[in-house]
């Protein structure tokens, strides 16, 4: 993927401190410090032009939000769409950070146990068969999100890709990680209730594509509270 950016992308991302990470490897393991409150921390890896940030993180004001994109350009569009987003709000993006990072380093960015959720969307289904290590829910990403994740910890998945899907479900099942609410055609019966909408996810809903979905249940308490819930179920 290249962006065309503006000019002095470095320099606008540098002016924005109060929103803007650009070396979240200083901040491991004292993300709470960087928010001043130990309130939950949602991560969105590969959070594009921000769309999905910026709305989750105004309907979601009692959770920390971290937007991570390896891209400066796309950093910026984001802090442009969440700085807009909490204007018509009449408030300040306090719950929200964005950082410009590769995922490959989620290690050096991220203390174990300090994230409660991981969001990936749309991420790049990289089709070739040489190619499938570089997709976010490889069995390597996957020890990584895990090696980040809390007690409480999970992993939101969509695509509008059904390879990816497949081949994700079964990285999961390999992982012997416990999936819930796995949806073939999350839109298929209208917009589903408290969805937040990326700018891919918006385009693919407006041309009939279906888009699948499914959590990925990992921390111990998060597994507790799932196996109960499917107990009182019977």
């Amino acid at each position: 993927m290249r962006l065309r950016g503006r000019k002095g992308i470095r320099e606008n991302l540098e002016m924005q401190n109060d929103l803007v990470i650009l070396d979240p490897s200083n901040y491991k393991g004292r993300w709470a410090e960087v928010f001043g409150n130990d309130r939950p921390i949602y991560i969105e890896l590969g959070m594009g032009k921000g769309q999905f940030i910026s709305g989750m993180s105004v309907k979601y004001p009692d959770v920390n939000f971290i937007g991570m994109d390896m891209y400066d350009e796309l950093v910026r569009r984001s802090s442009e769409k969440v700085r807009a987003i909490w204007e018509e709000q009449g408030g300040k993006p306090d719950s929200v950070r964005l950082a410009l990072g590769n995922i490959e380093s989620l290690e050096d960015f991220f203390d174990e146990n300090e994230i409660e959720r991981i969001y990936l969307n749309f991420s790049d289904p990289w089709p070739k068969a040489k190619h499938g290590r570089r997709r976010l829910t490889h069995p390597r990403f996957l020890d990584k999100y895990k090696h980040v994740l809390n007690d409480e910890g999970e992993i939101h998945f969509k695509t509008d890709s059904r390879d990816l899907f497949q081949f994700s479900l079964n990285a999961f099942a390999a992982k012997g990680l416990q999936m819930n609410n796995i949806s073939l055609s999350l839109h298929g019966k209208g917009i589903a209730e408290n969805n937040v909408m990326t700018e891919y996810e918006g385009k693919f809903v407006g041309q009939g594509m279906p888009i699948h979905r499914v959590e990925v249940v990992i921390g111990e308490k998060a597994l507790v509270r799932y196996h109960k819930y499917k107990m009182d179920q019977f």
